[in-house]
């Protein structure tokens, strides 16, 4: 039964050294405990110093301790003009998109080289597929592994391109090009693609296609009530256009 019980103590002792909590101090428990109150929003230096409500100096030395120790971590802060000061956050929270920027930052700056190779790689895309969604661009740079992005990247450089004239916004309509495309899905193609395709005399009646404008367009389908094939404005536009 002794040995037994000097064994459990030597293993509690050995637990505790592997322990990062391992030779803390009050005041330092204090200090991680505001920092991890805060979450993933994360708090500045300032503002540990007057909540922990301790000497400046000792919080100045437990940050730098816990640091070390990894139990909390520093966060480059985008929102801090003029002051590069990080915030401290627990290391099992990942900080709010608010604070770092989200991924289009880099260690507090903002990824230009990313932005850019992003946005030439999506108007290659289209340009090679004529017309395109955000997803459908998104699944195939993922299967070809060209650059690693979410699709909600991609949605926001697509919105960003339309901006610059780069790319147009359009709706499916289900026929030609857009074929695979499901009828009234937001779709992109490159700004130039009009004009350089159809005669000048056209793109007047291209550019104000009844599609882009129909209250229904989420309710038409190729074979349904409300269809391309029956539709009197889009036949219209077709003999308009013939």
């Amino acid at each position: 039964m002794i040995r037994s019980s000097e064994a459990a103590a030597m293993k509690r002792r050995r637990l505790n050294v592997d322990s990062p909590t391992q030779g803390l101090v009050d005041a330092d428990y204090i200090v991680l405990n505001v920092v991890k109150s805060k979450k993933n929003q994360g708090i500045l230096k300032a503002g540990v110093k007057k909540e922990a409500n301790i000497a400046p100096i000792v919080v100045d030395k437990s940050l730098k301790l816990l640091v070390k120790k990894k139990l909390i971590k520093k966060v480059a802060n985008i929102q801090s003009k003029g002051s590069r000061d990080p915030y401290y956050m627990a290391v099992e929270f990942e900080p709010w998109d608010e604070l770092t920027g989200g991924a289009w930052y880099s260690e507090g700056n903002l990824d230009k080289e990313f932005i850019t190779v992003l946005r030439d790689t999506c108007l290659k895309v289209i340009q090679m597929l004529k017309v395109a969604t955000a997803e459908g661009i998104h699944d195939f740079l993922k299967k070809r592994k060209v650059v690693e992005c979410t699709s909600q990247q991609i949605a926001e450089i697509l919105k960003s391109m339309v901006l610059d004239n780069a790319v147009i916004e359009v709706k499916s309509i289900g026929l030609g090009e857009y074929h695979s495309i499901p009828v009234g899905s937001v779709c992109y193609r490159t700004a130039s693609g009009v004009a350089l395709e159809a005669d000048p005399k056209t793109i007047a009646p291209m550019a104000s296609i009844p599609c882009g404008a129909c209250s229904r367009i989420n309710q038409c389908t190729p074979n349904g009530v409300i269809s391309p094939q029956t539709c009197v404005y889009y036949t219209k536009w077709l003999n308009f256009e013939f």
